[in-house]
């Protein structure tokens, strides 16, 4: 079994976080850092440490992330206009809990952010 981790405590709701939707699969709550007018986090309820830890039983619990993900973006009224997801892996990829998380950002124009090559 993975390690328990900050987002562990925040799914069980040991820590105070501003959750805006769970269900016994998925929770999503918002970014203590955002980096756009709207950043939520959507994490497995399940502890899945990295992308590369994914395993094939989990296929549909990631499509339900990303569906969480559409849903909060139609409801928080930003869909139509669009919105950027992204999972980052391990450390060089900026991952910074060992916890499978995807972060919804919109609610406003995103620039393109360069990617370095």
């Amino acid at each position: 079994m993975a390690e328990e981790t900050i987002f562990s405590k925040i799914i069980k709701h040991e820590i105070p976080s501003e959750i805006v939707y769970q269900d016994d699969e998925v929770t999503a709550f918002k970014d203590i850092s955002p980096k756009a007018k709207v950043h939520i986090l959507i994490v497995p309820n399940k502890v899945i440490p990295t992308v590369n830890e994914i395993e094939d039983e989990d296929a549909a619990l990631i499509g339900k992330m990303v569906l969480t993900a559409k849903k909060l973006a139609k409801d928080l009224g930003f869909a139509e206009n669009g919105y950027r997801l992204v999972i980052n892996c391990g450390e060089d990829g900026g991952q910074e809990v060992p916890h499978l998380h995807l972060h919804l950002l919109g609610g406003q124009k995103l620039r393109i952010v360069g990617l370095g090559f």
